[in-house]
């Protein structure tokens, strides 16, 4: 059996190509390197880059097979989400990998800075002794602004209050409350400037925060108030900050990141009481283990058609419950079997869940209806990231609809489907046992016990004898094995359906045969896709 090919296209840590393991076959290139790398995509199943490899355009029309890409820490600068989106494939990071460190190195910046630490460390190697030269400023009793109340802006505000410091924050998308309960006073960006002895800016870089500090914002701040940005560049007007450290309004300076990088060539660079570093903010043997780690991690899962919580691009991203996640590739095949019934796609879905998981969210299973859904009727590879833009495009609505009574199972899951007459189609199942072992319960009101194997078959007739042995027939003759059958009725004479699995696809002219032996109104066959 083929491995999946799984290309790194920088370095890795080694913790994270172990935790690939031998499943994959793992392959090697400079993703710098675009003669090199866009060859190599070719028979790439996922790729794993960091900062120096591009991914857009036109490397993923270089990848058909690519299902995952893979960014080894937090920004994706350097991949076109959208694209990918469009293309199907999931982008996946490493959010929580390089906090800590960033964290800290934001503190050790501002540490620099106050204490004139890498000035005093030159003049020692240098031979000077001067002690009154590199009197520095205590952080006790001082105001920090916080800009930026995210994972990172977080700790060190945690960090900072442990060194005494009052703690004043910006942040418009978090609640006074919870600021309140990290002992953080919110206010308004320019109040924050003049409040603060220390300003240290911890915010993702975007239309709305480009330039957020710039030389307005840096007339309003307390004379000799030390900036830190070891967040993103851009964020911070360099040429207005070189301008503001001249004139004795900044009195200092860590800046850990810049406009354009590598940045060897900076104004900020001739001033004595500037600490710069280049983007070192998640430098650390952990962040780099942590990130490797996780984004394999996500890897493995994303191969293997299980939900990716790190996944950037998927509309229910997030924490899945573990109740959940058996009952996607249920509901998936729910989608298949809907749409073979409807004979084409239908105009309207709605997922309808019972039962004790109902009390969880359960947003991801519209997206794995919406999967099922399209799979039979499209030609590209549908996915969690691309489903959506399927039924934008067709103008196939979802709906989500759950209730924690499930009088008859454990869990219910319901696709209704309407079609563009109005007529309406359905299907339930169900996980039983310990095992979650997959049932279907209903098909169009009629009650079940089936199991979704590869190949099913679903006839509508009015009740009369004979004819099990003439659809018995009509398959023998078609060399169709019949795995199991159900007969399920409304009433004694009344309306009926034949539910069957079979060991191979059923031809169509013999589902025809049978349409007109037995008078079938609706003859379908379903073959599920393997995802």
């Amino acid at each position: 059996m083929t491995r999946p090919v799984v290309l790194v296209a920088e370095e890795l840590a080694p913790s994270a190509l172990a935790l690939l393991g031998d499943e994959f076959e793992v392959r090697h290139v400079d993703g710098a390197d675009r003669a090199a790398l866009l060859p190599a995509l070719r028979d790439a199943d996922a790729v794993i880059v960091r900062s120096a490899t591009t991914i857009d355009a036109e490397a993923l029309t270089a990848a058909p097979r690519l299902k995952v890409v893979a960014r080894a820490g937090i920004g994706l600068d350097n991949v076109d989400v959208p694209a990918a989106t469009k293309a199907g494939v999931m982008v996946v990071n490493a959010p929580q990998s390089n906090v800590i460190s960033a964290a800290e190195h934001a503190i050790a910046l501002l540490l620099a800075v106050a204490r004139k630490v890498p000035q005093a460390d030159a003049s020692l190697k240098q031979g000077n002794w001067q002690r009154s030269k590199y009197t520095g400023t205590e952080l006790a009793g001082k105001t920090a602004g916080v800009v930026g109340l995210g994972r990172i802006g977080v700790l060190v505000a945690q960090r900072l209050s442990a060194f005494g410091m009052r703690l004043v924050a910006y942040d418009p998308y978090v609640p006074a409350g919870r600021a309140a309960q990290m002992g953080v006073r919110l206010l308004p960006l320019d109040d924050l400037l003049r409040e603060s002895d220390v300003v240290t800016i911890h915010l993702p870089k975007t239309k709305e925060t480009a330039g957020l500090i710039g030389e307005r914002e840096l007339a309003l701040t307390k004379p000799g108030v030390i900036l830190v940005n070891a967040a993103r560049g851009g964020l911070v007007d360099e040429h207005a900050l070189a301008q503001a450290l001249k004139d004795g309004r900044v009195g200092g300076a860590g800046v850990d990141v810049f406009s354009t990088e590598p940045c060897t060539d900076s104004p900020l660079f001739a001033f004595d009481n500037v600490v710069v570093t280049p983007h070192l903010g998640a430098s650390t043997t952990e962040a780099q283990d942590k990130a490797g780690t996780a984004v394999a991690r996500s890897v493995r899962l994303a191969l293997s058609g299980e939900f990716v919580p790190d996944a950037v691009n998927v509309q229910a991203a997030g924490v899945i419950a573990e109740e959940i996640r058996p009952a996607l590739p249920l509901v998936e095949k729910l989608g298949q079997i809907l749409t073979g019934l409807a004979e084409g796609l239908v105009a309207n879905v709605t997922v309808e869940v019972r039962g004790e998981i109902a009390v969880h969210d359960v947003n991801v299973l519209r997206l794995a209806a919406l999967k099922g859904v399209f799979g039979p009727v499209v030609e590209e590879p549908v996915t969690y990231v691309n489903a959506p833009l399927f039924a934008e495009d067709r103008g196939v609505t979802v709906d989500l609809t759950t209730s924690d009574e499930s009088p008859d199972y454990r869990n219910l899951l319901t696709l209704r489907g309407t079609l563009g007459s109005g007529e309406q189609v359905s299907v339930s199942g169900t996980l039983i046992g310990p095992r979650q072992v997959e049932r279907l319960t209903e098909v169009d009101g009629f009650d079940v016990d089936l199991t979704p194997t590869d190949h099913l078959a679903f006839f509508r007739y009015h009740d009369r004898p004979g004819v099990v042995g003439a659809v018995g027939g009509i398959l023998g003759d078609a060399a169709v094995n019949i795995a199991s059958m159900q007969v399920s009725r409304t009433q004694q004479g009344g309306d009926a359906l034949m539910a069957l699995t079979v060991d191979t696809a059923i031809p169509e002219e013999a589902l025809r045969r049978i349409a007109e032996a037995v008078g079938a109104h609706s003859a379908r066959g379903v073959d599920l896709l393997t995802t």
